[in-house]
């Protein structure tokens, strides 16, 4: 499945590597609208360049060592706390939440 997946990104590249410039603008544009809304926004959003400040690489630097000194939380564990299940966050994950609906 994957590498069907792999092939035809491939070919649909080397189509849009084929395309005139004035072509390629109204395909990026049909794939624009394709994607789903929260990509879009991701699209649009600025990118966060500010540089760190000392407190947040320290605060940074805190949770990596944690991690290495304590593992991290396994995500079952996390859900649990919210009253879910793995099945529960897969189906958000493929858009079928309460909200979707």
């Amino acid at each position: 499945m994957e590498s069907t997946l792999t092939q035809e990104r491939q070919r649909a590249r080397a189509f849009l590597d084929r395309l005139p410039e004035e072509q390629l603008s109204a395909v990026s544009g049909l794939l624009e609208s394709m994607l789903s809304p929260l990509d879009r926004k991701l699209e649009l959003a600025p990118l966060d360049d500010e540089p760190l400040t000392p407190e947040e690489s320290a605060a940074i630097q805190a949770g990596i060592d944690s991690l290495e000194r304590n593992g991290g939380i396994p995500m079952e564990t996390v859900l649990a706390d919210f009253g879910l299940t793995m099945d529960d966050f897969r189906k958000v994950a493929e858009g079928d939440s309460p909200e979707s609906r």
